[in-house]
């Protein structure tokens, strides 16, 4: 089973952009629970444009699904995370300025880095996950870190599906293969959507959960959130 974590950091893009509390954050995620969303996921940032630091407190305690924070593992990061203790942590390399997530861990020059990191979160029974493009050598030194998951950065995929779909899909399943070797269990996420996401999923072996945020969200605008879970679920079987 591949599980459906859906990032509701747009949700909270849109209450940030007029203040106060509509979209409701707290809301929006119980509802995607209630609509058989698996997880929810949410990406922290230092300057808290999207998702605020007091989001994740609120959300902690009344999720009855998987929580998954994403970030770059800063102090600030590491407190929150630690305090917060969610189902799993996704350590992404991307600065506190970026945009959004745009490549992976380099994971053998930031090995000793990572394994750090991943130690001081397995200590407190937090599943980890590194976020990796498609290196197969990435996938085989993040391994080595002592590390759960490995979170494919799916970006490149749903840029070339367009294109031409078995392409997209082959350096990743050559990545899903080396994890998989590795003894890794795999996520994937960014840019995944109601047109690419069910080739992908019958093509990497051991997917074991999808974190879609954007294009969910968008899609729901027309749709709805709950036939748009819907539609989401029913591609991952």
């Amino acid at each position: 089973m591949t599980k459906l974590s859906v990032n509701i950091n747009k949700v909270a893009t849109i209450r940030n952009s007029r203040g106060g509390n509509l979209p409701n954050v707290l809301q929006v995620a119980l509802d995607c629970e209630r609509y058989g969303a698996e997880g929810i996921t949410v990406h922290p940032r230092p300057d808290e444009r999207h998702i605020r630091y007091s989001d994740v407190l609120e959300l902690k305690p009344a999720l009855k699904t998987e929580f998954n924070i994403e970030g770059y593992p800063q102090q600030s990061f590491m407190d929150l995370v630690l305090r917060i203790k969610p189902a799993q942590v996704t350590l992404v390399p991307d600065p506190p300025q970026a945009l959004t997530s745009s490549e992976g861990w380099d994971t053998i020059e930031y090995q000793q880095f990572l394994t750090d990191i991943v130690s001081t979160l397995q200590k407190e029974g937090i599943r980890t996950s590194i976020f990796v493009g498609t290196n197969p050598a990435h996938s085989e030194y993040a391994a080595k870190t002592g590390t759960d998951r490995v979170e494919l950065y799916t970006g490149p995929y749903a840029h070339d599906f367009i294109i031409d779909k078995r392409k997209a899909i082959a350096p990743f399943i050559k990545a899903a293969e080396v994890a998989n070797k590795n003894g890794l269990d795999i996520n994937a996420g960014h840019d995944l959507n109601l047109e690419n996401l069910h080739y992908f999923f019958t093509h990497i072996p051991n997917l074991k959960e999808v974190s879609i945020g954007h294009a969910l969200i968008s899609d729901a605008l027309y749709l709805g959130l709950e036939k748009t879970i819907r539609y989401y679920k029913n591609l991952l079987q």
